[in-house]
């Protein structure tokens, strides 16, 4: 499976129905490609303004290091590093930041969530990831 404009969209509307199925409140989520670069975006309505950016940089960070953004937080605080080491002002810690790996492992692309709990931010990338591994995104 690679990843397509349509199955971007899909997605987000999975990632948005659970937001609003389990936690009841509005997120914005980002789509990027293999590279990094955003292929769709979502706001929903009532969903923070500093999430827009946010959302952004949790999934550019999750392909840029290889690993979700709560992985790469743990790394930081692990090795006590500062995030500005890494001389990309693009990247976060926050977590809410996952890779996209078709079903043989294949990275494909990526997704952020902000606007709630960063652990739950987490939840909705982790299930988005889990769809798209299991080529299960209808």
């Amino acid at each position: 499976m690679e990843l397509t404009l349509n199955t971007a969209r899909k997605l987000i509307e999975k990632g948005k129905e659970k937001a609003g199925k389990n936690f009841g409140r509005p997120i914005c989520i980002a789509i990027g490609d293999a590279s990094g670069s955003l292929l769709t975006f979502d706001r929903m309505e009532g969903a923070p303004l500093r999430s827009i950016r946010i959302s952004q940089q949790k999934a550019y960070t999750a392909i840029r290091m290889g690993v979700s953004t709560d992985v790469f937080l743990s790394r930081l605080q692990q090795d006590r590093l500062e995030i500005s080491y890494y001389c990309d002002p693009g990247l976060t810690a926050l977590p809410g930041g996952n890779l996209l790996k078709n079903k043989s492992g294949k990275i494909i692309g990526c997704v952020g969530v902000s606007g709630l709990a960063v652990s739950e931010d987490q939840a909705i990338t982790e299930y988005i990831a889990k769809l798209v591994s299991e080529e299960n995104i209808d």
